[in-house]
C-alpha cells in the first residue's frame, strides 16, 4: 500500500471515531452537533478515482449512520456533498482546479473557509431536511441549518489548521 491508502484509511478511521466519540455527543446550546467527518469529503485527493471517492462518501455517512442510529441521513448528505464537489471546488480555486494543482495544505485560509462553508450548509441542509422532513418545519430547518453550519465550520477549520503541515 502507498501513502496515500495508509493516509486515506486513517483518516477515515479517525475522523468516524472522533465523530462518534465525542462530536456526536456534544450538545451545545441545548441541540448543536458538530459534524466533523466531512472533512473527510472536503479534503480527500482531487486526482483519485471519482467512483472510489463518492463511495467512501456514501461508507463514511453509512458509518456515522450506524453508530448514531439516524436511518442513512449522513450517507444521503455525505454522497450528495461528494457529487456537487467538483462545482465548488471550481467555484473556489478556479484554475487551479482546472489542472488539478490544488494543494489543500497551501490554499489560503479565505478560500479554505468559503470552500468548506459552502459544501457544509449544503451537507447540513440535507441532513436536517431529511431528519425533519416537514416542509412546514422550514424555519427550524433553516436554523439549524445555519447554527450548526457556523459550529461545525469552527470546529473543521480549527482541526484542519491544528493538523495541517505547510508544505515549504
Amino acid at each position: 500500500m502507498n501513502n496515500t491508502v495508509v493516509t486515506t484509511i486513517l483518516n477515515f478511521i479517525g475522523l468516524v471515531l472522533l465523530q462518534v466519540t465525542i462530536c456526536s455527543n456534544v450538545n451545545f446550546l441545548g441541540n448543536l452537533n458538530p459534524y466533523v467527518y466531512v472533512i473527510f469529503i472536503f479534503l480527500y485527493p482531487i486526482k483519485n478515482n471519482r467512483l472510489l471517492f463518492i463511495s467512501l462518501s456514501f461508507l463514511i455517512g453509512l458509518s456515522i449512520d450506524i453508530f448514531s442510529d439516524s436511518g442513512g441521513v449522513h450517507a444521503a448528505a455525505s454522497v450528495t456533498i461528494a457529487y456537487v464537489r467538483p462545482l465548488f471546488l471550481k467555484f473556489s480555486f478556479g484554475a487551479a482546479y482546472d489542472y488539478q494543482a490544488i494543494k489543500f495544505r497551501t490554499i489560503n485560509f479565505t478560500q479554505r473557509t468559503v470552500y468548506f462553508f459552502m459544501l457544509i450548509v449544503i451537507h447540513h441542509f440535507i441532513l436536517f431536511s431529511l431528519v425533519v422532513f416537514d416542509k412546514s418545519e422550514m424555519v427550524l430547518i433553516l436554523k439549524q441549518t445555519l447554527y450548526s453550519s457556523i459550529f461545525s465550520l469552527i470546529i473543521c477549520l480549527l482541526l484542519t489548521s491544528l493538523f495541517n503541515k505547510k508544505e515549504t
